[in-house]
């Protein structure tokens, strides 16, 4: 069996959950809304460590609108995507980790049309160039354990 290349089967239903209450933030218009995504998890989600201490501050300065809207956007068209399905983990009932997008778990030298036009959704060209001739993920990525913990949400280098 080939490897899954993207899921686009039904996600179980507390990671659409928490899927749901990011887009809520994105639909406010507001980062702080993100709080009540946050607060579901026992762990703060990894949002980098540039953001460890206040991630809404964060995402304001880096946004260049200053509100933090450009990072909901980003985080929208991630959530636009098909994720990748990964199975990270020893605990059988959730084991499995969904990451936005699906491209981010791909090799970037061998994305088929349809997929490098998703890739353009996301970014500028010059960045999406870039990663294809490092072959490296360096966009930013959203990831959801199967039992609705909000593992990740930032940029890699």
């Amino acid at each position: 069996m080939a490897k899954e290349r993207a899921f686009h089967g039904t996600l179980p239903q507390s990671v659409a959950d928490m899927r749901e209450q990011i887009l809520a933030a994105i639909v406010a218009g507001d980062v702080a809304e993100l709080r009540d995504a946050i607060e579901w998890n026992e762990i703060k989600p990894d949002f980098g460590k540039e953001a460890s201490a206040d991630p809404f501050a964060y995402w304001k300065t880096i946004s260049s609108d200053g509100q933090g809207r450009e990072v909901l956007a980003i985080a929208a068209n991630l959530l636009s995507l098909a994720p990748a399905r990964l199975a990270i983990g020893k605990d059988p009932e959730n084991t499995l980790v969904y990451v936005w997008p699906y491209l981010a778990e791909l090799p970037l030298d061998q994305l088929t049309p349809a997929e490098e036009v998703d890739l353009y959704r996301l970014m500028p060209a010059a960045t999406a160039k870039a990663m294809r001739d490092a072959k490296k993920w360096t966009w930013w990525r959203i990831a959801i354990g199967a039992d609705g913990t909000w593992h990740t949400f930032r940029k890699y280098d």
